[in-house]
């Protein structure tokens, strides 16, 4: 308080017209400013008749005053956006495509409401964003079919069509749409990271459900190097609906007619973690998911590449 008087009687240079500023007595005013006189060992102010003058002293301790207070009030500004969720940063993890669809329409949105949020990016296998998850190094991961992740909470948000991803010279990229009967002979590539191993469960589910071994080949590639891979011939592979949204020069995509299981996409995250900036991100894509009726849609439609992890139950959207 007294640092604030300080202020006002540099400001006005008259104690009677600083009290009044202040609303308090003008005794009040002059009493607390002879005290910090007494305590610094300097004069502050030559009192006059008509008013007082600042000191060289004093010019210079109220510009350090004056700045210092500026910057508290900006860290108390900094501090008040980041508690509203204003102001920030948001690791985000994955491991699907963000270039269209309801991730990429989410990020859209949520940037244009949340302008001063940096959005970090980490896309990598469901294991390894969820080991990034429980160690902090995540604010939350998008990941497909997560079905009991211990320690977490988890939000399912979205579901998306399974697609096939063969050559534009291959044999059946003249139809409209396959069967699995259809491919079930060819050979199909798989990535290790991403949703490669849910993406191998299913393959091999589905080849077998037909009465053969599947042809497989991991590998260690990224989802654009793996889409380059398929155009050269050397095999098909299995995607999720925004991914055939994003073209690739010698590739096709078709749906599958007898494949009625869909890729489901869920929020993860860290009961721990309090930030204002997730919860609103959480809660802009719940608003997303509600307005697009994909919650009552995925009560019905059952889980396709579920992730095993044993001893936990789904939130379903349990709260920060």
């Amino acid at each position: 308080m007294t640092l604030i008087q300080l202020l006002s009687v540099a400001e006005h240079l008259n104690f009677r017209h600083a009290a009044n500023a202040l609303g308090v007595t003008q005794s009040s005013v002059s009493t607390r400013i002879k005290a910090l006189e007494e305590t610094l060992g300097i004069v502050l102010f030559e009192r006059r008749h008509r008013g007082v003058r600042l000191t060289e002293s004093g010019r210079r301790f109220v510009a350090e005053v004056s700045a210092g207070i500026e910057q508290i009030d900006h860290a108390v500004r900094t501090a008040g956006a980041v508690s509203d969720g204003k102001l920030g940063r948001l690791t985000i993890g994955l491991n699907g495509s963000i270039a269209t669809g309801f991730l990429a329409d989410l990020r859209r949105r949520y940037s244009a409401a949340h302008p001063a949020i940096e959005q970090s990016i980490i896309e990598g296998p469901s294991s390894h964003t969820l080991a990034m998850l429980r160690d902090g190094k995540l604010d939350v991961a998008f990941i497909i079919n997560v079905a009991d992740v211990p320690d977490c909470h988890s939000r399912h948000l979205w579901n998306e069509a399974l697609m096939i991803a063969l050559p534009a010279a291959h044999p059946l990229a003249v139809l409209e749409t396959l069967a699995w009967a259809d491919i079930v002979k060819e050979t199909f590539l798989v990535r290790q990271g991403g949703a490669g191993p849910q993406v191998f469960e299913h393959i091999v589910r589905r080849v077998a459900e037909h009465g053969r071994s599947p042809r497989l080949h991991r590998r260690d590639v990224g989802r654009d190097t793996l889409m380059h891979m398929v155009a050269a011939g050397e095999g098909i592979t299995l995607t999720h609906e925004a991914g055939s949204h994003v073209p690739f020069p010698g590739v096709v995509f078709r749906p599958i007619d007898d494949e009625k299981e869909h890729a489901r996409f869920s929020a993860v995250w860290s009961p721990q973690n309090r930030s204002p900036a997730l919860r609103n991100l959480l809660d802009l894509a719940t608003h997303m998911s509600r307005l697009d009726g994909l919650t009552m849609q995925a009560q019905t439609v059952p889980s396709s590449f579920p992730v095993k992890i044993p001893g936990h139950h789904e939130t379903g959207g349990a709260p920060l």
